[in-house]
């Protein structure tokens, strides 16, 4: 999308000098026209009509195709073990043997055993698994099935689906900070029409870094915002977003000097949840915040590697969820994890599985109604070898947006879908 703006990103970037990792800022510091936002940077904790304020949303992403039926073990079913005689997760009671749901449904069902964080949580009441998601004619390539969930429309991927959540709140005007992403890449899913994600690697390089190279250019930056009520040109538009970026950048890096208050694993999603619970117990006004986690084309020799995987997922699921609770943020934080597809059923050659279809879908908190939900899809009636979905993933969307966002979720999916009744 195009915007009717003389300001360039080159304007911005000459000599090399640009925010650090600062892409999602630059929608309002590069990108936007001078339409000013919809509240001061700090102001999404007062009252917008029909946003819930104190509600977050987290996504944690799997990137590269989980293994859906070695996560959510069909143990009792033969066909399983006949489809990976060699990759297969043993039954309960085995050595290294499949943990057992502790929930109603879920006989012959079980969790991997490296999972057991996300057994701890079921066990707790604290977790729900869709089994099942994915959509009508599912696309195996990694990254046209990603923008598929990214976008929740497999015709076009030009926005996001928590983008256009963004869009249609506030009239559509930018919202400082709403959104957070941690990584290289700012995700489809946080990108509107005219919003973007803060995005950044890590805290200590979320600034500007004019400032190591002339100090010339420290003191303009630090003098750009002015008073941002003097003017009413685009100059006072980029006099605003300036001040939110320094503040934004102040509160980041100041919420990562704080302690956590649970133990977390180590590794790069449990480093990215320890971020993101900081962020939430300083009391940022952010309402989503998006990780990812990479590593789950697992190809060949799948066994060692995905358990390591399921592992660092658990553990860190589990210790983020700790963290929160005691910073008594637990009953704010929905949490869910997906993947862009699950792999097939039969192992291939090298020990290890190809692209497929269906996998299943986590959502976390207190707010989320435990146990399975949905159908596990059945291994006796395939698509040329794959599972053929039993939920849309955006039913589970609809469900987030209407029950937890309280938004119309038509509005943001582009058509109705029956929610999926997994919130209380």
């Amino acid at each position: 999308m195009t915007h009717s703006t003389p300001w360039s990103r080159r304007h911005f970037l000459h000599r090399g000098t640009a925010f650090a990792s600062l892409v999602g800022t630059a929608p309002l510091f590069l990108q936007q026209t001078a339409e000013g936002v919809c509240t001061p940077l700090g102001a999404l904790t007062s009252s917008i009509p029909g946003v819930p304020q104190d509600r977050v949303f987290v996504v944690v992403q799997l990137g590269g195709g989980n293994d859906g039926l070695n996560t959510v073990v069909p143990y009792g079913l033969d066909a399983y073990y006949r489809a990976r005689p060699n990759i297969a997760v043993t039954r309960p009671g085995t050595a290294d043997g499949a943990l057992r749901l502790p929930v109603s449904g879920a006989d012959g069902i079980g969790l991997h055993p490296e999972f057991e964080g996300m057994q701890a949580l079921m066990d707790d009441g604290m977790a729900a698994i869709v089994q099942g998601t994915g959509y009508p004619n599912p696309n195996r390539s990694h990254f046209s099935s990603m923008d598929i969930w990214h976008s929740a429309d497999p015709t076009g991927h030009s926005e996001g689906w928590l983008g256009r959540y963004f869009d249609n709140t506030c009239g559509g005007t930018p919202d400082p900070q709403a959104a957070i992403a941690l990584g290289r890449t700012s995700p489809l899913a946080l990108e509107g029409r005219r919003t973007r994600p803060v995005q950044f690697e890590t805290p200590e390089l979320y600034r500007w870094v004019g400032e190591d190279i002339d100090d010339d250019l420290k003191q303009a930056y630090r003098t750009v915002p002015g008073d941002p009520d003097q003017a009413t040109d685009t100059l006072a538009f980029l006099r605003r977003t300036a001040l939110d970026a320094q503040i934004s950048s102040a509160q980041v890096r100041k919420a990562a000097t704080l302690a956590p208050l649970a133990s977390f694993p180590g590794g790069n999603l449990s480093d990215q949840l320890r971020m993101v619970a900081a962020m939430i117990r300083s009391g940022l006004p952010t309402r989503v915040y998006y990780v990812t986690l990479g590593g789950f084309d697992t190809h060949a020799n799948q066994a060692g590697q995905h358990g390591r995987l399921l592992r660092q997922v658990g553990d860190s699921l589990k210790a983020f969820q700790d963290d929160l609770k005691a910073q008594g943020n637990d009953g704010r934080v929905l949490t869910m994890v997906f993947s862009e597809f699950g792999r097939r059923v039969k192992q291939n050659a090298s020990g290890g599985t190809d692209h497929g279809t269906a996998a299943p879908l986590y959502l976390i908190g207190p707010m989320v109604r435990p146990g399975l939900h949905g159908r596990h899809p059945d291994l006796m009636n395939l698509d040329d070898g794959d599972l053929k979905y039993t939920t849309d993933f955006r039913q589970v969307y609809a469900g987030v947006l209407e029950d937890w966002l309280k938004t119309d979720s038509t509005a943001v999916l582009k058509r109705r879908f029956q929610k999926l009744n997994v919130l209380t």
